[in-house]
């Protein structure tokens, strides 16, 4: 077979070739005459895209012919092939020659669904973002799959000239373009990570997203999940109360295929029970939810209220502005009421100067347990003296 192949005198992607070079694809056709080639430019037989034809040389090449690439010349159908250049060219070309077999070469990709591959982000907007990954187009990212949280503009995911690594979900959207998803690539590693802390029998913090008669609906990894009634570990009067509150859960059920995500707050309530706790006692608790007016700490599956004027000595505006939700810290019972369920905690009693809580809330805890033990001792003696008054009365 004999192939014509064509000079480009323009670039054909501007964002891979310079002027003056041979374009990535070439034309061709099996013993195709160039004043055929002329007649016929408005229906080429191509690889990627047409050109613009300045100068002809016939040369003999291998050919390997192209899967559903048709094109009509004259009254008869040909079918595309590819040239393979197997032989030495020679002359004032030669060195254009070895450039546009270089190209070929280069620019020959082949991807299917399910591949991973890194891309340049090149524009975004509300609808996705388009990512050139070396094929004849950009590839789409649509917004719905920029990322596992919901986004409204590709711009806050991505940043424009930067490589992101992508997956593969549709090898043409009709409009020739590749579908790439970062969405599916950041599922399959969340209900991973559910299964390793599974198998590890860790705790992972979740956040609490509604309530109804049979237990929670929770977000964990950014994956829903649901936590039986049987497995809140805080007691409370009202679970309303627990919504959008930071809670430690461990993984019961983790199956993928069936998209199914149960936990347990029970099981990860790892710290001393509230059953056994004692005014005075200071203990470990994770803060649950910040109010105006305080904050709620899980303590041992039940449920404390720091109060803002029980946070520290000195005044302090808002309490957001010491702890978040998820914040470890050590807190001191000042009072309990078993009949309800509530306990009054502070760590104002924990400083050993006004205001470590605002500036250095490592302090108070690191020191926590002998401020607690001298609480005590003060509690106890308090306590003697008014029994003394009782017995001389």
């Amino acid at each position: 077979a004999r192939v014509n192949v064509f000079e480009s005198s323009t670039c054909a992607r501007s964002r891979d070739l310079r002027s003056n070079t041979f374009t990535r694809a070439c034309f061709y056709a099996p013993d195709f005459s160039s004043s055929t080639a002329h007649a016929h430019r408005s229906n080429p037989l191509h690889m990627s895209t047409t050109f613009t034809f300045a100068t002809t040389t016939t040369r003999a090449v291998a050919v390997a012919p192209i899967r559903s690439s048709r094109a009509r010349v004259g009254a008869s159908s040909v079918v595309a092939t590819r040239a393979i250049v197997s032989d030495t060219v020679k002359g004032e070309h030669a060195e254009q020659y070895a450039e546009l077999a270089s190209l070929l070469e280069n620019y020959q990709y082949s991807y299917k669904v399910g591949d991973k591959v890194h891309g340049k982000v090149v524009a975004c907007d509300q609808k996705g973002a388009l990512v050139e990954i070396g094929a004849k187009a950009d590839a789409l990212v649509p917004t719905s799959e920029c990322s596992l949280s919901a986004v409204k503009n590709a711009a806050s995911v991505f940043d424009i000239d930067e490589t992101y690594e992508f997956e593969i979900i549709q090898d043409d959207n009709g409009e020739g373009m590749l579908t790439l998803s970062v969405r599916k690539m950041e599922l399959a590693k969340a209900w991973d990570r559910c299964r390793e802390a599974q198998a590890e029998d860790a705790a992972l913090t979740g956040e609490v997203l509604s309530v109804n008669r049979g237990g929670l609906l929770v977000e964990c990894e950014k994956l829903r999940g649901f936590v039986p009634q049987s497995h809140i570990g805080i007691r409370t009067l009202n679970r309303e109360e627990l919504i959008g509150q930071q809670l430690p859960f461990k993984f019961i059920e983790v199956d993928e295929e069936k998209n199914r995500l149960v936990l347990s707050h029970r099981l990860a309530t790892d710290m001393v029970s509230a059953e056994g706790l004692e005014v005075g006692d200071v203990v470990e608790g994770m803060v649950q939810a910040v109010k105006p007016y305080g904050a709620f700490v899980d303590v041992g599956g039940q449920s404390g209220l720091l109060h803002i004027s029980q946070i520290s000595h000195e005044r302090i505006v808002a309490v957001e502005n010491v702890l978040s939700p998820g914040d470890r810290i050590k807190v001191l019972v000042m009072s309990k009421d078993s009949e309800k369920g509530r306990l009054s905690l502070s760590t104002k009693k924990l400083e050993q100067n006004h205001g470590d809580m605002l500036r250095n809330p490592a302090a108070v805890f690191e020191t926590a347990d002998e401020m607690g033990r001298q609480f005590r001792e003060k509690m106890q003696a308090a306590e003697g003296a008014v029994t003394m008054s009782v017995d001389e009365a």
